[in-house]
């Protein structure tokens, strides 16, 4: 039998008791051997919970309870969550997360750790929720070289863009239905602002490409500034908006890594993906392209990913797995300005003003557009060029457009 404490009894930490209660047969047949939650560590009590009488409050009963074999870290953020996590570490626990901030700002740092005391970090559930992704990565495609991830990394800003696109509603009444569904927080700034996405994208570029990728060195542009305008721009070429999280190998052995809004077109697989849902795309060198579809949030499906680890961790307590990369520093990434790409622009300039500037342009029309307010999209140049060209015109919206 192996013992287990969870760290935070929220939305992800109740699921993970609820999961192992509920499959706790199908989950000891899978294993050879049981899996029993011990203790649950809040600061909170539930006395109407069916777990109560497992509510601890301090955390040195788990960290000194030699039965405790893992520990599940569902606390968020990097602060506690972090000192629990190396005490745990430590005391020779394995430990299992679904902390995605703390991975990308610490990932290195906890795998090394967790290596040198011979017990496993794991963190399926940090990225994508319940989408089976970096084990895949890790494992499924060890055999490519991987060139390049791409993907909606983000539950509550493609549900907003959704809104926007399906319904018409403004930034600000998408985003307001979204939390009054659960979708997004009270202070909903991580997600609308692309921090999410950044640490999911680390995550993914650091097993990938082997060396941990830090959230600031990963520029990071959020939804706020899509308008209704843009949605139309983009519907009147065939397009949709989407926030991408993207990490692209350059034949420099360096790594841009960037999180932007995106027009996509329609007949793209990303473009099909709607509402809370995210996908992931990988291309390989041997494989080609795939892509990993699902629910990228919510209590159970994030919760079988967690319970998942914890299971890979009791199956490998004598051989412990390492999903691991090597360390970060500066020569690792270089900003995406290098990267050539199609690019929609919309300006408070005449269309004749975009061609001087541009050059060959297809101009977009939409319904109901003011005279002085032009969208054009530009051939595939590097940022800083198009940046260069465009000094001096009042540019208003300025977005990547995904090639096929």
């Amino acid at each position: 039998m192996a013992k287990v404490a969870v760290l935070g009894f929220g939305v992800v930490g109740s699921g993970v008791a609820e999961v192992l209660r509920r499959n706790g047969a199908h989950i000891g047949q899978k294993l050879h051997s049981s899996v029993e939650l011990k203790y649950i560590l809040d600061l909170r009590d539930f006395p109407d919970s069916p777990f109560s009488h497992m509510v601890i409050h301090d955390f040195s009963i788990i960290e000194n309870d030699p039965e405790i074999e893992v520990v599940v870290e569902t606390i968020g953020g990097a602060g506690i969550a972090k000192e629990y996590t190396l005490r745990a570490l430590r005391a020779g626990k394995s430990v299992v997360t679904s902390n995605k901030e703390l991975v990308a700002e610490h990932g290195y740092e906890l795998m090394k750790l967790a290596q040198e005391k011979g017990v496993s970090y794991l963190y399926e559930a940090s990225v994508g929720g319940g989408i089976p992704i970096i084990r895949p990565l890790k494992q499924c495609l060890a055999a490519n070289e991987i060139s390049e991830i791409c993907g909606i990394l983000n539950g509550t800003t493609n549900y907003i863009l959704t809104r926007m696109i399906r319904a018409g509603l403004s930034f600000d009444a998408a985003l307001k239905e979204a939390q009054q569904n659960g979708y997004a927080e009270a202070d909903p700034t991580a997600d609308v602002e692309g921090h999410d996405a950044c640490r999911k994208i680390c995550i993914l570029a650091s097993l990938a490409f082997g060396r941990h990728i830090y959230p600031e060195q990963v520029p990071t542009e959020g939804i706020s500034g899509v308008s209704l305008a843009d949605v139309a721009y983009a519907d009147s070429c065939g397009k949709k908006i989407k926030l991408l999280g993207r990490a692209i190998l350059g034949e420099d052995g360096k790594v841009r890594a960037f999180v932007a809004p995106h027009l996509v077109g329609s007949e793209a697989p990303l473009a099909g993906v709607e509402d809370v849902f995210n996908a992931i795309t990988v291309k390989g060198n041997a494989i080609g392209d795939v892509m990993f579809y699902g629910r990228g949030a919510g209590k159970l499906p994030t919760a079988s990913a967690v319970v998942a680890d914890v299971m890979d961790a009791v199956s490998r307590r004598d051989r412990p797995k390492f999903m691991d990369w090597g360390p970060g520093g500066k020569d690792v990434t270089l900003p995406p300005d290098d990267v050539a790409s199609p690019w929609y622009v919309r300006a408070h300039a005449p269309a004749e003003a975009l061609r001087a500037a541009l050059g060959e342009v297809t101009v977009l029309a939409r319904a109901g557009a003011p005279e002085e307010e032009t969208a054009v999209l530009v051939p595939a140049m590097m940022r800083n060029a198009l940046e260069e060209k465009l000094s001096g015109i009042a540019v208003t919206a300025l977005f990547r457009v995904l090639e096929d």
